[in-house]
């Protein structure tokens, strides 16, 4: 049997892709975790003894070389399940897009970007029903 068409939909930020796959035997969706934290962990709720002076960031960029590490892993894993993609609308609210695009262009993948567009957060179903309106 042939394989069939399958026209992916993405939203993306730096704490979560949402991947949805369409094709003619329905649709897929797959949430990625990022594990990548711009600020050095905080509990909600949760006040800190420590004193403000220790809690400043260092000065020497540890902490974004690490945020970059894990973004560049988070991506890995967003590009190896648009592998199999005919098409791909990629859409999100910040940079992440443009950061994924970048590294689509990279892997010699952006000739499958149909859009990229700029939207606010959205709920998983808003994101499959988006990406299905747009496939149909």
């Amino acid at each position: 049997m042939k394989n069939m068409k399958k026209n992916v939909g993405l939203w993306i930020d730096h704490r979560k892709a949402v991947i949805v796959a369409v094709s003619g035997k329905g649709e897929e969706t797959s949430v990625i975790e990022s594990k990548a934290e711009k600020q050095p962990g905080r509990f909600d709720g949760v006040r800190s003894t420590t004193s403000y002076e220790s809690q400043k960031v260092q000065a020497d960029g540890r902490q974004d070389i690490k945020f970059s590490d894990k973004l560049n892993v988070y991506y890995d894993e967003v590009i190896s399940i648009l592998r199999g993609a005919e098409s791909i609308l990629l859409f999100g609210p910040g940079e992440a897009k443009g950061e994924l695009k970048k590294r689509l262009e990279n892997d010699h993948l952006d000739n499958l970007i149909q859009a990229v567009e700029t939207v606010d957060h959205m709920t998983d179903r808003q994101v499959a029903a988006k990406v299905r309106e747009y496939y149909s």
